[in-house]
């Protein structure tokens, strides 16, 4: 079964405890710097010692699976394009309509360049016989 680029991974390539605070950073799209700065200051605002957030670190670090190797080898623009999924489903499927709506219409531009009749390199074309 292929993996779901939907779904969430801890991302242990550029973890520094258990991957999470990297893995959420890939799922949103947001830095991960942020990310682990955001975590902290959370922690500290509610009691880092005793704190919920550690225990759901360790707990989701736990429970979620590693992220596919074959999401490695992704160019950003695919990964960009699956956190836009992840964010807001239906505004990714409006992108999608649109951008095959501009390789249709450049299809047929260049269809309609190639066989349309063209006057001047006809005459060339009669000239050289």
């Amino acid at each position: 079964m292929e993996p779901r680029r939907t779904r969430f991974y801890l991302d242990k390539r550029n973890s520094m405890v258990m991957g999470v605070c990297a893995g959420i950073a890939d799922y949103t799209g947001i830095d991960l710097l942020l990310v682990r700065v955001g975590f902290v200051l959370i922690n500290c605002a509610t009691g880092f010692f005793g704190g919920f957030g550690i225990l759901a670190y360790f707990l989701v670090g736990w429970l979620a699976n590693d992220k596919p190797h074959e999401f490695d080898y992704e160019d950003r623009e695919d990964r960009k394009f699956w956190q836009k999924v992840r964010a807001r489903p239906g505004n990714s499927v409006r992108d999608v309509r649109a951008r095959f709506r501009d390789i249709d219409r450049r299809i047929a531009d260049v269809e309609l360049h190639l066989t349309s009749h063209n006057r001047r390199l006809a005459d060339e074309i009669e000239a050289l016989r």
